[in-house]
């Protein structure tokens, strides 16, 4: 089971996908990191320390949340119990799976895969070669859209052996995901025309409004505002013809790239509740971020910021008095 014949198609996917212009983290971008491991050699080996391991990799976000890494790095400062070096090299293809949403601060991550090591000592011709179940776990902290830190620790089975290796790993990045995704154009709502009636039946217009509001930093749509989603729903449903645009927005902490990203996370989460659980045709609502750009109150106090951590959204409709 050896992962080197793989390692070309591989990187030839992952770059000629790079150049695709998506939102950073999201589906479709693509991450480089340098790390550094501390690998905690099973005790059959025979090794008299453990090894640093330094190496670089490179993964491309199939969706918003999984990733497919693929990994090489080299073993230095091992030595064995007759006290030569220990020299040797690592190629692993590992997919991971990231909680919280697409353009937040901190992405805790499951990962699972298979590496191939080729090892031995300096200034001998055999060398050892196995292949490792992974499994593991850590966070990466996005400081901005493009770079990040991350930490974590996998376990290592090795399947020709029948042991088992710890390596804890640290890790600096880039995202490569073509910038933010600029806010969608959306035509404006048009403006319903009222079938011709008799001059004694005048039309009278009436309107719902929506004005949802998040905690710091997040987009995840809160229960008390469930109500509010739902008279909306309620009242397009009663009126057919109705469309509108679910406007997100955030205050002014953090990037204008990360808060353009939140403010799309905001406005998609309103919308999802009126589609997805109260029932709203998905051709009839539409979802538009504008980030930090169009604030409500005094982003310098803290309820200034609590108002302008918002969604809106109006709904009108002409009918017969």
């Amino acid at each position: 089971m050896k992962l080197k014949n793989t390692v070309g198609v591989v990187i030839g996917s992952l770059l000629a996908t790079s150049s695709l212009a998506v939102m950073a983290q999201g589906q479709g971008a693509v991450e480089v990191e340098g790390f550094a491991k501390k690998e905690m050699f099973d005790s059959a080996r025979d090794f008299k320390n453990n090894g640093n391991l330094f190496g670089g990799s490179i993964g491309y976000y199939l969706t918003d949340d999984v990733e497919l890494r693929l990994a090489y790095d080299e073993v230095h400062n091992a030595r064995g119990e007759d006290g030569r070096n220990i020299k040797g090299a690592n190629t692993a293809l590992d997919a991971l799976y990231h909680f919280n949403n697409a353009g937040d601060a901190l992405r805790p991550y499951v990962s699972a895969g298979f590496s191939d090591q080729s090892i031995g000592q300096s200034g001998r011709n055999g060398r050892n070669g196995s292949t490792f179940a992974n499994i593991g776990g850590g966070a990466k902290y996005y400081f901005t859209d493009n770079f990040y830190a991350r930490a974590g620790v996998e376990a290592q089975y090795n399947i020709d052996q029948g042991d088992t290796e710890w390596a804890p790993s640290v890790g600096i990045g880039m995202n490569f995901g073509g910038g933010s995704a600029p806010a969608p154009v959306v035509a404006a709502a048009p403006e319903p025309v009222a079938e011709p009636v008799a001059a004694e039946e005048p039309m009278e217009l009436v309107r719902v409004e929506l004005d949802v509001k998040f905690d710091f930093d997040k987009s995840s749509v809160k229960e008390e505002s469930y109500g509010d989603i739902k008279n909306l729903a309620d009242f397009m449903k009663q009126y057919p013809q109705t469309t509108t645009v679910v406007e997100g927005h955030t205050d002014s902490k953090g990037s204008d790239a990360y808060n353009q990203n939140l403010s799309e996370s905001r406005a998609n989460a309103v919308r999802d509740v009126l589609v997805n659980q109260y029932g709203v045709d998905a051709t009839r609502v539409n979802a538009a971020g504008y980030g930090e750009a169009r604030p409500v109150a005094d982003n310098a106090t803290d309820s200034g910021r609590a108002v302008n951590r918002r969604v809106e959204a109006e709904v009108e409709a002409q009918i017969q008095q």
